[in-house]
């Protein structure tokens, strides 16, 4: 008998056209419309609580109108930079923006000056939406006696406290939008090189949310834990667009602050929380935080990068809540898998979103792959982005011949279609003639007591080709509140009980700190160049 999976997902020859199994899916009028019919049905319900307030939906949708009357007076351009912290601020602009036609461009405010001035002359944004503390953190802020801010010089400015919201907006008919349409240019983290805008559309971003409404049984009584920054992608739709689309209440808090985000639990007792592996960690070393703290939890559910089982393994021992893995790229407006809890399996990330459609191709022939071989996964869908903004080479590169999205990760299908990642084509090793992977040697890196998460990369070495070189962040000793002492030996005797020798990191380092990207993800391009900066001392 077939799989009812195979059926489902069944992946096309080389030489026939992509069919979706659910060709209706993405087939809407625009993003922004069915927020306001949302917001319309049922205005006095609680839609979104920040930091500094609640929200209710019809506050949205009326503060919407008031920035909508502003961008209006302040902005030709076509896009519309955001700047806000994750709170309601960003639906309110962004809803404002789409009303007037507009596409919303979400910068990274973590990002350094000269690289936010890159993104707004890569778009073309006139207007930036903003506030005065978010100007002031990125040093931005115009300081009325010195005069405009270096990085704002060529756009106006729409700071939201400048808006008198208790005056009445001007009534409008909120613009409509052809499913091509931009919606968002979503800039990706930059990890390996400039960021470049990922070209989300209407249609795109509706059928993420329309696959996830269909996967997932969420209900208006749901409520969302938002602590992913808005923009980036996960933040964006799946804890902006999608409970404000369904209507369910979502809770936003600007800084990820472990204390905090179990007070909020408490007080709020959310239903999904959606977070990235090391939120998790964190959340470990909250002292006080005990099981009921997160029993209200339907979902927990872990993305952005492979969850370590040393993580996995603490989390539900210490909270039974068992941490089910997703996956998704900016590229697919995010989400494509999702595990299920009543599906759960280590390591997987799900099987694939109605909708989506998936190949593990081989790494030199490009030929498909049966269940339980690794190859770089790809992908094609409605959600699948359009492009990338003003690179039409690097989109092209983006596809295979067959439509289908180069992911550049490393994954394998089980018999009944769970998808596995085991790695980043990118970052793959070759060692001895061997393919090998970082995640492989830092999961067992970061079981060891000592190691609270480690990194990863490859060095070259004259005689031996490419050799694995470790980084290790270490856990706070209980007993002295002071981090473990680095034990290098200790940690290269425990990898060779645990991987093959031709694994072994030639050496490992201690640092206060593994460098990340604003959502978590280790960067290691920045290892790479901490390695060449202290090259690997000579081993016998």
């Amino acid at each position: 008998m077939i799989p009812e999976w195979r059926l489902r997902y069944a992946l096309p020859d080389a030489s026939s056209p992509i069919v979706h199994p659910f060709p209706d899916l993405g087939r809407t009028v625009s993003i922004h419309w069915p927020i306001i019919r949302r917001c319309l049905l049922s205005p006095r319900r609680v839609a979104v609580v920040d930091d500094q307030r609640t929200y209710r939906a019809i506050d949205l949708l009326i503060a919407a109108c008031h920035v909508a009357d502003r961008l209006r007076v302040t902005s030709t351009s076509p896009t519309v930079a955001l700047m806000l912290p994750t709170s309601g601020a960003f639906p309110i602009a962004a809803l404002a923006c789409w009303m007037l036609g507009r596409t919303v461009v979400p910068l990274n405010y973590l990002l350094k000056p000269d690289d936010i001035r890159y993104l707004l002359d890569d778009c073309g944004a006139d207007t930036v939406v903003t506030v005065q503390p978010m100007l002031d953190f990125v040093h931005g802020a115009p300081d009325k006696a010195a005069g405009p801010s270096p990085i704002f010089t060529s756009v106006n400015l729409v700071r939201l406290e400048d808006i008198d919201f208790r005056a009445v907006p001007d009534a409008r008919w909120p613009a409509a939008a052809a499913p091509s349409d931009l919606a968002v240019l979503l800039y990706t983290s930059g990890t390996s090189g400039r960021p470049k805008a990922v070209m989300l559309t209407h249609s795109s971003l509706g059928a993420n949310i329309d696959q996830i409404r269909r996967w997932i049984d969420f209900t208006r009584r749901d409520v969302l834990l938002g602590v992913l920054p808005q923009f980036h992608s996960f933040g964006l739709t799946v804890l902006t667009l999608l409970p404000l689309t369904l209507g369910c209440k979502v809770i936003f808090t600007a800084r990820f602050v472990p204390t905090k985000i179990v007070r909020l639990m408490r007080q709020h007792r959310p239903t999904a929380f959606i977070a990235i592996p090391s939120m998790y960690n964190a959340l470990l070393h909250v002292k006080d935080a005990a099981p009921d703290d997160f029993a209200s939890l339907r979902f927990a559910v872990s993305g952005g990068e492979p969850l370590p089982d040393a993580v996995f393994a603490a989390f539900r021992d210490r909270f039974r809540v068992t941490i089910n893995e997703g996956y998704g790229l900016t590229e697919t407006s995010p989400v494509t898998n999702w595990c299920r809890p009543h599906e759960f399996r280590p390591h997987s990330v799900g099987r694939p979103l109605p909708g989506v459609v998936e190949r593990i191709v081989d790494l030199h022939t490009d030929r498909d792959l049966p269940p339980g071989r690794d190859g770089e996964v790809r992908i094609a869908g409605p959600n699948v982005m359009q492009g990338y903004f003003n690179h039409p080479e690097m989109t092209a590169a983006a596809f295979d011949p067959r439509g289908f999205f180069r992911t550049g990760d490393i994954g394998r299908f089980d018999l009944d279609g769970h998808l596995y990642i085991t790695g980043r084509l990118k970052e793959m090793l070759i060692i001895a003639g061997e393919n090998v992977f970082p995640r492989e040697i830092e999961e067992v890196l970061n079981l060891h007591p000592s190691v609270k998460d480690s990194g990863v990369v490859g060095v070259q070495d004259p005689l031996r080709g490419e050799l694995p070189l470790a980084f290790v962040e270490l856990k706070e000793d209980p007993a002295t509140g002071k981090p473990y002492p680095f034990d290098e030996a200790e940690l290269l005797r425990w990898c060779r009980q645990n991987i093959a020798g031709y694994k072994v990191p030639r050496e490992i380092r201690a640092v206060d700190a593994l460098p990340r990207n604003p959502v978590g993800k280790v960067l290691r391009r920045e290892l790479k160049q901490m390695a060449a900066s202290a090259p690997a001392a000579p081993r016998p």
